[in-house]
């Protein structure tokens, strides 16, 4: 039988072989592109300078034994940095070696196995890299390069032979460290300890030196104390920085306007302990306008480009606060001193006058260095008190010259604020109480009050003053950055709301406006909490940048920080920016300055994200020191995070959060939807949800690491059952995986 002559086959397109390439897990060699496209011998030639064209347009790239790949491809393998964790506990991580253009990919770290390699934040890994998508890839492990951390910090036990064991704080260190004879310095059992690591292992555990006492578990200040050093946060100043804030003293008042007849006031926080703002409007009776001034402590003064102090406030970034202290950024003689707006004391300032229309819209303003004499100290409940007419002793007398402008100029803010459309979502705070003895109190959600967005709204209109200001100067600015949400989680977003039968439009320009539709939708409906969530989650992170990329979320075109300087370097070079623009005095910003700001952008973003996990991870161990005593107690909570190990929980109560392993559900297989946020059986189909109200009993509280485990209050009684191996299951990329 005469076999059929073979179908033609059209020879591929340049596109469609970009396509191939691009969506392809790996780099494809020719073999590879052949069999997809059928093609045979004689069109090999063809193909291989189609391949050449496409390289030379940079189109694709090519690696290792000419091997392609879209153009900034990762390697198959490759260096990657440990850098941090997302919203899930999952590790992140970042190439060492990219030269591709726009923002080196995302590595997501796959979950260990038995036998992998185990590695932490700033970590450095020769990782196996399989893409999942644009910008993202899946990494594992191999081995670590380089030197690895050279510190650890633990709970100290001591061991019948002379020898101990430290019990990491850290929730992603599993393993203990041996410190062999000889090399406790000291410590005694139960006390918390700094360690270095010594090189060589003991039965696989690694050896250190314990080098610093760190007092013993649940003393005063401990937690906080534990966070310092747990993210290496500075907290002690040179001889020489010390030695300059003592020497510091009243600013004269040379060229600067004198302002001390106005009566601006601040207000703050009642366990507020710095001032470095101050507030003050009058109305125009004529025209409805308002004449608005806001006053900031003038730090450039005291702390000049590359002194004792400016070294040390640089390597600071910002200041971090505890529930128990605070690590400030300067010397308490400047931040509780000279650099603190104390009523009824002359204090140097630069300030802004601006003026806007009953509207709220900004018709001009002007930027001065002033003497300034604040009139009083106030707090956001007595002022909010006063203006809900219950005014006391001091507010009494402020009521109508002073707080009641105050909120009439708010008023014409807020028009200008809701017109713009900013995003306004339900997150509310929690706020622990420490007692003299460094115990817990109580754990609340932190009073809201129409003072506080007062004072936001009037920080806000300065902050756009002085971008704009720069602009108009051409002078370096820090931005305030906050950029649109990225395609890939504004797809997954309106996947997740279509869900919801919710729709959040494309193909047009986005603004806040539209989230704030959304949310106006669940408001107070079972899916709000839910909702917010996956919103703020949408969001890009805030960062300082010398680019202006506007703030999305503030609906604002250009924004830098200006009103405090005393705890955030970036107002400190926003603050020199304008004292050399306007020509307002010395400590301005040297000539060569703006060269720089790039560098410093990302130095202070990453100083800024280093408090926050810090401040993060006191509260954690404070909420779990605070519920140890109630094991075995029921809670109300809802969902406020899904992974496929587990559902994270946050209590009504507290707000204390916690993990209910994904072993201890209803015996089933669960898979991890992670469009839908959810945890979904697959022999019930019963679904753990995102902002999903659950009882929960708390199983474990552990004191050291700040972590708890929940179980659901329906099965916290029975006992675990074995489970037979799980299949293949999609993982979180909707790929199999063995499980």
């Amino acid at each position: 039988m005469t076999k059929p002559p073979p179908k033609h086959v059209p020879f591929p397109s340049k596109q469609q072989v970009i396509d191939f390439i691009r969506s392809s897990p790996g780099k494809v060699g020719k073999a590879e592109l052949a069999r997809a496209f059928r093609l045979s011998g004689p069109d090999k030639i063809p193909l291989k300078a189609m391949l050449k064209e496409l390289e030379r347009d940079g189109a694709v790239e090519r690696g290792h034994k000419r091997r392609f790949g879209r153009p900034g491809a990762l390697p198959e393998m490759g260096i990657v940095e440990i850098v941090g964790s997302d919203s899930d506990g999952e590790l992140i991580g970042r190439p060492v070696a990219w030269e591709g253009e726009g923002r080196p990919p995302r590595v997501v770290m796959a979950p260990m196995r038995k036998g992998d390699v185990m590695v932490g934040l700033g970590d450095k890994v020769l990782a196996k890299l399989r893409r999942i998508r644009d910008n993202l890839y899946e990494g594992r492990a191999v081995r670590t390069v380089g030197e690895t951390k050279a510190r650890v910090m633990g709970l100290y036990r001591a061991l019948p032979d002379g020898s101990g064991r430290i019990h990491p704080t850290s929730r992603r260190e599993k393993s203990d460290t041996v410190v062999p004879k000889g090399e406790s310095g000291g410590a005694e059992d139960g006390e918390l300890v700094l360690a270095d690591l010594l090189p060589g292992r003991f039965y696989g555990l690694r050896q250190a030196s314990v080098t610093e006492r760190l007092g013993r578990l649940g003393a005063p200040k401990s937690v906080s104390l534990v966070a310092i050093h747990a993210n290496d946060i500075p907290f002690e100043f040179p001889p020489e920085a010390l030695e300059q804030a003592k020497r510091a003293g009243p600013a004269p008042m040379d060229h600067r306007e004198d302002l001390r007849r106005v009566p601006l006031v601040t207000i703050d926080g009642e366990d507020a302990r710095d001032f470095d703002d101050a507030v003050w409007a009058e109305a125009d009776p004529a025209t409805g306008d308002w004449h608005c001034l806001v006053a900031i402590a003038d730090v450039a003064w005291y702390v000049r480009p590359g002194d004792a102090l400016d070294r040390e406030a640089f390597k600071r970034g910002n200041s971090v606060y505890f529930p128990d202290r605070v690590v400030p950024m300067l010397p308490e003689e400047l931040s509780n001193g000279w650099c603190s707006l104390k009523p009824d004391e002359d204090r140097s300032c630069l300030a802004v006058e601006f003026w806007i229309d009953k509207d709220g819209n900004k018709r001009r303003h002007r930027f001065l260095r002033a003497m300034m004499r604040s009139t009083a100290r106030l707090t956001y409940a007595r002022v909010q008190a006063a203006r809900d007419g219950q005014p006391d002793d001091l507010t009494a007398p402020l009521l109508e010259p002073v707080i009641a402008p105050l909120y009439g100029a708010w008023a014409a803010l807020l028009k200008a604020r809701e017109a713009r459309g900013v995003l306004e979502l339900d997150l509310p705070e929690r706020k622990v109480e420490i007692a003299e003895d460094g115990t817990v109190q109580a754990i609340a959600p932190r009073p809201r009050f129409d003072s506080h967005k007062l004072i936001e709204d009037f920080m806000i209109q300065a902050n756009v003053c002085a971008a704009e200001e720069l602009e108009r100067l051409h002078h370096p600015c820090m931005y305030r950055v906050h950029d649109l949400p990225s395609a890939e989680k504004l797809d997954s977003l309106r996947e997740f709301l279509g869900s919801l039968d919710l729709n959040l439009a494309k193909g047009q320009v986005l603004r806040p406006a539209q989230f704030n539709q959304i949310l106006a939708k669940v408001k107070d409906s079972p899916q709000e909490t839910l909702v917010n969530e996956v919103v703020l989650r949408s969001q890009a992170q805030a960062v300082y940048s010398p680019e202006n990329l506007g703030h999305f979320g503030l609906g604002l075109a250009r924004y830098a920080h200006f009103t405090s300087p005393i705890r955030r370097y970036a107002d400190l070079l926003v603050h020199r920016a304008l004292v050399t623009g306007l020509k307002l005095g010395p400590g301005g910003l040297p000539a060569d300055a703006g060269a720089d700001f790039v560098d410093a952008g990302q130095h202070i973003s990453a100083t800024e994200r280093r408090a926050a996990t810090a401040e993060r991870e006191a509260v954690d161990r404070y909420v779990t020191a605070f519920l140890s005593d109630r094991v075995g107690a029921s809670f109300s909570g809802k969902v406020s995070g899904v992974t496929r190990f587990g559902l994270f929980i946050r209590l009504n109560e507290t707000g204390a959060d916690g993990l209910v392993p994904v072993t201890s559900l209803p015996d089933d297989y669960y898979l991890h939807d992670e469009v839908h946020h959810a945890l979904v059986g697959k022999r019930t189909r019963r679904t753990f949800q995102l902002g999903q109200a659950l009882d929960v009993v708390l199983h474990e509280a552990n004191t050291l690491t700040g972590s708890m485990v929940f179980h659901l209050a329906e099965t916290a009684g029975e006992a675990a059952k074995p489970r037979p191996a799980r299949p293949t299951k999609p993982d979180r990329f909707g790929r199999g995986r063995r499980r």
